[in-house]
Protein backbone atom coordinates (compact mmCIF):
# COMPACT_ATOMS: atom_id res chain seq x y z
CA UNK A 1 0.00 0.00 0.00
CA UNK A 2 1.19 3.52 -0.75
CA UNK A 3 1.67 6.29 1.77
CA UNK A 4 -0.78 9.12 2.44
CA UNK A 5 -1.53 11.54 -0.39
CA UNK A 6 -0.01 15.02 -0.44
CA UNK A 7 -3.43 16.48 0.46
CA UNK A 8 -3.78 14.12 3.42
CA UNK A 9 -0.30 15.03 4.67
CA UNK A 10 -1.08 18.72 4.29
CA UNK A 11 -4.32 18.35 6.25
CA UNK A 12 -2.53 16.54 9.08
CA UNK A 13 0.21 19.17 9.30
CA UNK A 14 -2.38 21.96 9.37
CA UNK A 15 -4.26 20.15 12.12
CA UNK A 16 -1.04 19.73 14.09
CA UNK A 17 -0.28 23.44 13.80
CA UNK A 18 -3.75 24.36 15.03
CA UNK A 19 -4.22 21.76 17.77
CA UNK A 20 -1.62 21.47 20.52
CA UNK A 21 -3.22 18.31 21.88
CA UNK A 22 -3.00 16.59 18.50
CA UNK A 23 0.71 17.52 18.26
CA UNK A 24 1.52 15.36 21.30
CA UNK A 25 -0.80 12.47 20.40
CA UNK A 26 0.59 9.08 19.31
CA UNK A 27 -1.53 9.43 16.16
CA UNK A 28 0.54 12.43 15.08
CA UNK A 29 3.94 11.49 16.49
CA UNK A 30 4.07 8.10 14.79
CA UNK A 31 3.78 9.75 11.38
CA UNK A 32 7.03 11.75 11.78
CA UNK A 33 5.87 14.32 9.23
CA UNK A 34 7.70 17.36 10.64
CA UNK A 35 10.53 18.33 12.94
CA UNK A 36 8.85 18.58 16.39
CA UNK A 37 10.78 21.64 17.62
CA UNK A 38 10.30 23.65 14.44
CA UNK A 39 6.64 22.70 14.29
CA UNK A 40 6.10 23.76 17.90
CA UNK A 41 7.79 27.13 17.37
CA UNK A 42 5.72 27.83 14.27
CA UNK A 43 2.52 26.70 16.01
CA UNK A 44 3.21 29.16 18.85
CA UNK A 45 3.81 31.94 16.31
CA UNK A 46 0.49 31.14 14.61
CA UNK A 47 -1.36 31.06 17.93
CA UNK A 48 -0.10 34.52 18.87
CA UNK A 49 -1.00 35.89 15.44
CA UNK A 50 -4.44 34.25 15.47
CA UNK A 51 -5.40 35.59 18.90
CA UNK A 52 -3.79 38.98 18.28
CA UNK A 53 -6.27 39.48 15.43
CA UNK A 54 -9.18 38.43 17.60
CA UNK A 55 -8.23 40.54 20.58
CA UNK A 56 -7.81 43.58 18.36
CA UNK A 57 -11.18 42.90 16.75
CA UNK A 58 -13.32 42.01 19.75
CA UNK A 59 -11.65 44.16 22.41
CA UNK A 60 -11.48 47.27 20.23
CA UNK A 61 -13.43 49.38 22.73
CA UNK A 62 -11.16 48.65 25.68
CA UNK A 63 -8.22 49.20 23.29
CA UNK A 64 -9.63 52.67 22.66
CA UNK A 65 -9.57 53.22 26.42
CA UNK A 66 -5.90 52.22 26.60
CA UNK A 67 -4.95 55.90 26.38
CA UNK A 68 -6.26 56.27 29.94
CA UNK A 69 -5.93 52.71 31.29
CA UNK A 70 -2.47 52.18 29.87
CA UNK A 71 -3.45 48.59 29.03
CA UNK A 72 -3.86 47.14 25.55
CA UNK A 73 -5.72 43.80 25.65
CA UNK A 74 -3.35 42.15 23.17
CA UNK A 75 -0.42 42.70 25.55
CA UNK A 76 -1.43 39.48 27.31
CA UNK A 77 -0.05 37.52 24.34
CA UNK A 78 3.50 38.33 25.46
CA UNK A 79 2.90 37.43 29.10
CA UNK A 80 3.65 34.14 30.91
CA UNK A 81 -0.07 33.44 31.42
CA UNK A 82 -0.53 33.07 27.66
CA UNK A 83 2.57 30.89 27.40
CA UNK A 84 0.97 28.62 29.99
CA UNK A 85 -2.04 28.15 27.70
CA UNK A 86 -0.01 27.08 24.66
CA UNK A 87 0.20 23.34 25.51
CA UNK A 88 -3.61 23.14 25.25
CA UNK A 89 -4.41 25.70 22.56
CA UNK A 90 -6.79 24.70 19.77
CA UNK A 91 -7.09 27.56 17.30
CA UNK A 92 -10.69 28.60 16.82
CA UNK A 93 -12.10 26.54 19.68
CA UNK A 94 -14.50 28.10 22.15
CA UNK A 95 -12.50 26.84 25.14
CA UNK A 96 -9.31 28.53 23.97
CA UNK A 97 -11.18 31.71 23.04
CA UNK A 98 -12.66 31.80 26.53
CA UNK A 99 -9.24 31.29 28.13
CA UNK A 100 -7.52 33.99 26.06
CA UNK A 101 -10.39 36.45 26.48
CA UNK A 102 -10.28 35.79 30.22
CA UNK A 103 -6.63 36.84 30.31
CA UNK A 104 -7.49 40.11 28.56
CA UNK A 105 -10.40 40.76 30.92
CA UNK A 106 -8.24 40.21 33.99
CA UNK A 107 -5.36 42.32 32.67
CA UNK A 108 -7.37 45.32 31.49
CA UNK A 109 -9.78 45.06 34.41
CA UNK A 110 -6.91 45.49 36.88
CA UNK A 111 -6.07 48.95 35.51
CA UNK A 112 -5.96 51.59 38.26
CA UNK A 113 -8.04 54.03 36.17
CA UNK A 114 -11.65 54.08 37.37
CA UNK A 115 -14.17 53.79 34.52
CA UNK A 116 -17.62 52.93 35.90
CA UNK A 117 -18.67 50.67 33.03
CA UNK A 118 -15.30 49.05 32.33
CA UNK A 119 -16.17 45.73 33.97
CA UNK A 120 -19.35 45.38 31.91
CA UNK A 121 -17.56 46.49 28.75
CA UNK A 122 -14.99 43.74 29.23
CA UNK A 123 -17.76 41.19 29.80
CA UNK A 124 -19.38 42.34 26.55
CA UNK A 125 -16.12 42.04 24.60
CA UNK A 126 -15.37 38.66 26.16
CA UNK A 127 -18.82 37.40 25.13
CA UNK A 128 -18.27 38.60 21.55
CA UNK A 129 -14.95 36.76 21.28
CA UNK A 130 -16.25 33.54 22.82
CA UNK A 131 -19.48 33.50 20.80
CA UNK A 132 -17.50 33.94 17.55
CA UNK A 133 -15.43 30.82 18.24
CA UNK A 134 -16.42 27.25 17.50
CA UNK A 135 -17.28 25.14 14.46
CA UNK A 136 -18.69 26.72 11.32
CA UNK A 137 -21.19 25.43 8.77
CA UNK A 138 -19.51 25.96 5.42
CA UNK A 139 -22.25 24.75 3.06
CA UNK A 140 -25.81 26.05 2.98
CA UNK A 141 -27.20 22.59 2.52
CA UNK A 142 -25.93 21.68 5.98
CA UNK A 143 -28.28 24.20 7.58
CA UNK A 144 -31.53 22.57 8.59
CA UNK A 145 -34.69 23.82 6.92
CA UNK A 146 -37.01 22.96 9.78
CA UNK A 147 -39.31 25.69 11.03
CA UNK A 148 -42.56 26.34 12.89
CA UNK A 149 -44.63 24.92 10.05
CA UNK A 150 -42.96 21.51 10.47
CA UNK A 151 -43.97 21.20 14.12
CA UNK A 152 -40.30 21.27 15.16
CA UNK A 153 -39.34 22.77 18.52
CA UNK A 154 -36.84 25.64 18.73
CA UNK A 155 -33.67 25.06 20.68
CA UNK A 156 -30.97 27.40 21.93
CA UNK A 157 -27.83 27.48 19.80
CA UNK A 158 -24.75 26.64 21.83
CA UNK A 159 -22.74 29.73 22.71
CA UNK A 160 -25.63 32.20 22.66
CA UNK A 161 -25.29 34.67 25.54
CA UNK A 162 -27.68 37.00 27.34
CA UNK A 163 -25.96 39.91 29.08
CA UNK A 164 -27.76 41.72 31.89
CA UNK A 165 -26.07 45.12 32.26
CA UNK A 166 -26.48 48.16 34.47
CA UNK A 167 -25.04 50.49 31.81
CA UNK A 168 -26.37 51.07 28.30
CA UNK A 169 -23.21 50.04 26.48
CA UNK A 170 -24.59 50.33 22.91
CA UNK A 171 -25.12 54.04 23.57
CA UNK A 172 -21.44 54.66 24.33
CA UNK A 173 -19.63 52.18 22.06
CA UNK A 174 -19.60 54.40 18.93
CA UNK A 175 -18.29 57.31 21.02
CA UNK A 176 -15.31 55.27 22.19
CA UNK A 177 -14.12 54.83 18.60
CA UNK A 178 -14.38 58.55 17.79
CA UNK A 179 -11.83 61.18 18.84
CA UNK A 180 -12.30 62.18 22.48
CA UNK A 181 -10.44 63.93 25.28
CA UNK A 182 -12.61 63.02 28.27
CA UNK A 183 -13.69 59.39 28.61
CA UNK A 184 -17.19 59.03 27.11
CA UNK A 185 -19.81 58.14 29.69
CA UNK A 186 -22.36 55.35 29.37
CA UNK A 187 -25.92 56.03 30.54
CA UNK A 188 -26.66 54.10 33.71
CA UNK A 189 -29.85 52.20 32.92
CA UNK A 190 -30.69 48.48 32.90
CA UNK A 191 -29.87 46.98 29.52
CA UNK A 192 -30.26 43.42 28.24
CA UNK A 193 -28.25 42.30 25.21
CA UNK A 194 -28.34 39.07 23.26
CA UNK A 195 -25.10 37.95 21.60
CA UNK A 196 -25.37 35.19 18.99
CA UNK A 197 -23.56 33.81 15.97
CA UNK A 198 -24.99 32.61 12.69
CA UNK A 199 -24.01 29.11 11.47
CA UNK A 200 -21.54 30.79 9.09
CA UNK A 201 -19.78 32.76 11.83
CA UNK A 202 -21.37 36.22 11.77
CA UNK A 203 -21.67 37.60 15.31
CA UNK A 204 -24.70 39.77 16.04
CA UNK A 205 -25.74 41.78 19.09
CA UNK A 206 -29.35 42.78 19.66
CA UNK A 207 -31.14 44.62 22.42
CA UNK A 208 -33.33 42.22 24.31
CA UNK A 209 -35.86 42.16 27.13
CA UNK A 210 -37.16 39.84 29.81
CA UNK A 211 -39.47 38.06 27.37
CA UNK A 212 -36.69 37.22 24.93
CA UNK A 213 -34.42 36.20 27.80
CA UNK A 214 -37.15 33.82 29.03
CA UNK A 215 -37.65 32.43 25.53
CA UNK A 216 -33.93 31.76 25.18
CA UNK A 217 -33.91 30.09 28.60
CA UNK A 218 -36.90 27.82 27.87
CA UNK A 219 -36.04 26.89 24.25
CA UNK A 220 -34.71 23.39 24.90
CA UNK A 221 -35.79 21.57 21.75
CA UNK A 222 -38.58 19.85 23.67
CA UNK A 223 -41.14 22.60 24.27
CA UNK A 224 -43.51 23.36 21.41
CA UNK A 225 -44.29 26.90 20.33
CA UNK A 226 -47.58 26.71 22.22
CA UNK A 227 -45.75 25.66 25.38
CA UNK A 228 -43.20 28.43 24.93
CA UNK A 229 -46.01 30.93 24.45
CA UNK A 230 -47.45 29.86 27.79
CA UNK A 231 -44.03 30.10 29.48
CA UNK A 232 -43.28 33.58 28.12
CA UNK A 233 -46.77 35.10 28.11
CA UNK A 234 -46.67 35.85 24.37
CA UNK A 235 -49.43 35.11 21.89
CA UNK A 236 -48.44 32.28 19.55
CA UNK A 237 -48.29 34.56 16.49
CA UNK A 238 -46.13 37.08 18.33
CA UNK A 239 -43.93 34.25 19.57
CA UNK A 240 -43.49 32.90 16.04
CA UNK A 241 -42.24 36.29 14.85
CA UNK A 242 -39.87 36.57 17.81
CA UNK A 243 -38.55 33.05 17.27
CA UNK A 244 -38.00 33.75 13.57
CA UNK A 245 -35.98 36.84 14.43
CA UNK A 246 -33.85 34.84 16.86
CA UNK A 247 -33.30 32.13 14.24
CA UNK A 248 -32.07 34.75 11.78
CA UNK A 249 -29.68 36.11 14.42
CA UNK A 250 -28.37 32.61 15.10
CA UNK A 251 -29.62 32.42 18.70
CA UNK A 252 -32.16 29.64 18.06
CA UNK A 253 -32.50 26.81 15.60
CA UNK A 254 -35.20 24.24 15.04
CA UNK A 255 -34.56 20.75 16.34
CA UNK A 256 -35.78 18.07 13.97
CA UNK A 257 -35.19 15.20 16.38
CA UNK A 258 -33.47 11.93 15.48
Amino acid sequence: MGGPSDRAVQDRVIRALADARYRVSPEWLVQQLADPDRLERYAHFLARHFYHERLVQFFKYSRALARVTGRHPEAVLTQPAFDALLPGVVLGSRDTARAVAGLAVAYVGAAPMSIPYLKELLSYEEAMMVVEAGPRIWRDREVGAAGPETGAAPTLVEGTVILELTYDLPAVLPELLRPWTAVPLAPQRPTTLLVARSPHGRVAVARSDATVAALVRFADGERSLAQLAAETGLAVRELEATVQGLVELGALRFSTGS
